[in-house]
């Protein structure tokens, strides 16, 4: 079980119409007034671990905030339309935004086909960011449990839904600050720092025997190989119903 110390933070609440069949216009959702950019990008400056904010195109930023149905006050929204995503410790974690070239993938596509069929439907979680391991981070919005709102996080060791305690603001702020070398024990290897650099952003490390088996629990004997971070993400539920975890 992954530990995590965060405080809750209650400002900039995300704004989401998904139960809506009617989508707001882009216009309705970008916030000139009060931003949440502003303070995430303050968390950004002042962050402990290291923080590459991938660099937005326009176009794409405006369909992926269409998309997300969620306002630029709050920070989802702000990190959608400002930025193609946000790296940490040199792409260990992947933040989704609204892609670039370095990673292509965008906040509301990689959630249709997962977490809902068609934009504009209720989902029953929402990814929001995934690691070099084949971890994945996702919202709660019905599907974990009562506690709507929360981050979860499928851990690669276990397979298991992990409840976080926190929401998705304190995540992005975790994320930035947290203590990652403590959450990522056992899960991380002794040579990842180089390994990086042969993996993109849209990419994950299949590792095999995989951690949550019985042979994979020394991750340095373990074998690595760079696959896309979807194939492991369908690989992962599948196996998590063949071990009756479902």
């Amino acid at each position: 079980m992954k530990k995590i110390t965060s405080t809750l933070f209650l400002g900039f609440l995300i704004l989401s119409t998904f139960a809506q069949h009617k989508m707001r216009a882009v216009d309705e959702l970008v916030n000139k007034t009060d931003p949440g950019w502003p303070i995430v990008k303050q968390w950004i400056y002042s962050a402990k671990n290291k923080a590459e904010v991938l660099p937005a195109d326009t176009a794409r930023a405006k369909e992926a905030l269409y998309k997300t149905q969620v306002t630029t006050r709050s920070v989802m929204g702000a990190i959608v339309y400002t930025t193609g995503g946000i790296l940490i410790e040199n792409g260990w974690i992947r933040i989704l935004g609204s892609g670039s070239s370095k990673m292509q993938r965008t906040l509301p596509d990689w959630n249709k086909g997962k977490a809902f069929k068609e934009f504009g439907e209720r989902p029953v979680f929402f990814l929001v960011a995934d690691d070099a391991a084949g971890g994945y981070f996702a919202i709660n919005y019905g599907n974990f449990g009562s506690d709507r709102d929360s981050m979860y996080y499928l851990s690669p060791d276990n397979l298991k839904w992990e409840a976080l305690g926190m929401n998705y603001e304190d995540f992005i702020r975790f994320c930035l600050n947290g203590n990652l070398k403590e959450f990522y024990t056992g899960i991380r290897w002794s040579s990842w720092q180089t390994d990086l650099q042969s993996i993109k952003a849209d990419e994950v490390f299949h590792i095999y025997p995989p951690l949550w088996s019985k042979e994979g629990k020394d991750v340095e004997k373990s074998s690595r190989k760079p696959v896309p971070a979807e194939e492991q993400f369908f690989y992962n539920l599948q196996m998590r119903k063949q071990l009756g975890l479902e």
